[in-house]
């Protein structure tokens, strides 16, 4: 697990199947983020719905989604992993 070195916000989300995160950051860093382990906990059990989790948007410096539902952007950033832009940008539009 990777530790933030210090709060970075989120300023771009991307949502991407199997609740899945792909997140920049404000260093410019590139992660994703699987949201899978959390969809059984608490207020993300909401999350499931996958027309919900797919209004996933940036607010405050970290995801939010409607009805008050959103993510530490520590958390985000600690559970997350890297994203090498290079190989995935032949693939999929960042």
């Amino acid at each position: 697990m990777n530790k933030s070195p210090m709060l970075l916000d989120v300023v771009k989300v991307k949502v991407k199947p199997n609740y899945q995160l792909w997140l920049e950051f404000e260093n410019g860093e590139w992660r994703t983020f699987d949201m899978n382990p959390f969809l059984e906990k608490g207020v993300f059990r909401q999350l499931q719905d996958s027309r919900l989790f797919s209004a996933a948007h940036v607010d405050y410096g970290t995801v939010v989604w409607p009805g008050g539902i959103d993510m530490a952007p520590e958390t985000l950033y600690d559970l997350s992993q890297p994203i090498d832009r290079a190989n995935y940008q032949s693939q999929y539009i960042i």
